[in-house]
């Protein structure tokens, strides 16, 4: 691999020989979702973005797809020079107000905002239909279209760096039965135009007053759905249901100019690929929020489950997928993956206290904070050994009453107590937004509840943040799972 020095060497290089100037500033620009580096470069007179991406297929996809794009007189970064031996190019420099800073935006209003998403979607028709007819399939990287093992990938993608890692219960082989059954019935639309594959706001740039188009690599053929799919569904952009209705009924009338399409069959298809995006999303704010602990990611995730909660109440699809329907089901239901819903507009500190079974591992922390304390409550008396309490759990007076003939987990909780305080005042004192603050126990019924609950008390009988209780085990109990 190429060290930073020697790329970013090259990359100023390629930018001398451009500009005809020498580069007086160079710096780094944050990453996100993706592995390649960018870079600010500057002369006295002149700006360029350098690329470093050791992936050479899609460099070369990149540099392909920008010329037929160019071709097409789509707005679109200039290529101004590139050495794709040594995995660098450098393009124009487009700023860095997106789509995504506009609709977020204090002052836009929703009038602003249907105007300028329209404009989007008339350039993603051209480059969904005129530019396709001119496009070099053949680089595309991993494949030429977005075909069965190209949605199989995504599935399996969701299944181990969501599911697994968000501990959701599911039987493998029944999955991997639904995961074929959708795959297919996704196909069985037209899927034979240029697919953009990550059309959503953060890759497009408001440029001197028009929309600018960034991060095409992983175009292939495909539906026309799955890109308006990712447009109007990405989880951060949080576009009100209206919005996405009009810009829906937008799409299809101008589209009907250009092509014969079936506007039932279309919405039909529409909701389906809403679904197979956010399943998409899902799997990488997994990799990169649970796997990675990338905070952004963790954060999106409710806002994709709340895409996810709506899509479920609309889409039809003419197959089964019980499975899949379970899968989806738990994951709209989870407190503990959608909690952020409810405080996401507050400014005060959010305890977070949940109890657990190790048997199921230790909750995850949305957030975005990367978890807190965790406190082993299995060295205290167990009710659980003992039948008249096997049906009951720590709420319950029974189990209450057992705890205070043994007043052992006081003691523990009153350890705890300190240590937690002590957090809590630096936290509030210094601003934090979120402190989790685990119990686990055995089954995740008896002990860990009984303190939780304690401590919950505790909290908000001392402090004023806002606390939530969340446990694990007793609280899927009535959603079959």
């Amino acid at each position: 691999m190429i060290s930073t020095n020697r790329h970013l060497s090259g990359l100023i290089s390629l930018f001398t020989k451009w500009a005809g100037e020498k580069s007086i500033s160079s710096y780094k620009l944050p990453q996100s979702g993706s592995n390649r580096i960018y870079y600010r470069i500057t002369s006295e007179n002149k700006t360029a973005i350098g690329v470093f991406n050791i992936n050479k297929k899609e460099n070369i996809a990149f540099i392909d797809f920008s010329k037929s794009f160019l071709n097409n007189k789509l707005n679109v970064p200039q290529i101004y020079d590139a050495d794709l031996s040594n995995n660098i190019y450098l393009i124009q420099d487009l700023g860095d107000y997106t789509l995504f800073n506009f609709i977020h935006e204090k002052g836009t209003t929703e009038n602003q905002i249907l105007i300028t998403y329209k404009d989007v979607i008339d350039q993603l028709i051209k480059f969904q239909i005129t530019a396709s007819k001119n496009i070099n399939y053949k680089v595309c990287y991993p494949r030429e279209s977005f075909d069965k093992q190209s949605i199989i990938w995504d599935l399996n993608y969701f299944k181990y760096y969501f599911l697994k890692l968000a501990k959701i219960n599911f039987d493998e082989q029944e999955l991997e039965d639904d995961f074929n059954n959708l795959a297919d019935y996704l196909l069985t639309t037209d899927c034979n135009y240029f697919m953009y594959r990550d059309f959503q706001s953060r890759n497009i740039m408001l440029y001197n007053n028009s929309a600018y188009f960034i991060d095409y690599q992983g175009g292939r053929k495909g539906a026309l759905q799955y890109d308006l799919a990712s447009l109007l569904y990405q989880a951060k952009a949080d576009l009100p249901q209206n919005i996405r209705d009009e810009l829906l009924n937008y799409y299809i009338c101008k589209t009907k100019t250009i092509i014969n399409i079936n506007e039932k069959e279309f919405v039909k298809f529409y909701n389906a690929y809403v679904l197979i995006r956010i399943i998409q999303v899902l799997g990488a704010y997994g990799y990169r929020g649970f796997y990675e602990k990338k905070s952004y990611f963790i954060q999106s995730i409710p806002f994709a489950i709340e895409n996810l909660k709506h899509v479920l109440k609309k889409i039809n699809i003419p197959v089964q997928l019980p499975a899949l329907n379970n899968v989806l089901n738990q994951i709209v239901n989870s407190k503990e993956l959608t909690f952020k819903q409810d405080i996401k507009k507050s400014d005060k500190l959010t305890v977070t206290i949940t109890s657990f079974s190790y048997k199921n591992g230790i909750p995850i922390d949305i957030s975005g904070n990367g978890g807190g304390f965790v406190f082993d409550c299995r060295a205290n008396s167990n009710p659980g050994r003992y039948d008249e309490y096997k049906q009951l759990t720590g709420k319950d007076k029974q189990v209450i009453d057992f705890f205070k003939k043994d007043k052992k987990i006081f003691n523990f909780l009153d350890d705890v107590y300190s240590i937690v305080d002590s957090s809590v005042d630096k936290y509030i004192e210094r601003n934090f937004l979120n402190l989790m603050i685990n119990f686990g126990c055995t089954g995740g019924q008896h002990r860990s509840v009984f303190c939780a609950e304690n401590l919950a008390k505790h909290i908000e009988n001392k402090y004023n943040v806002n606390v939530v209780l969340h446990h694990t085990v007793i609280d899927s109990w009535g959603l079959g799972v």
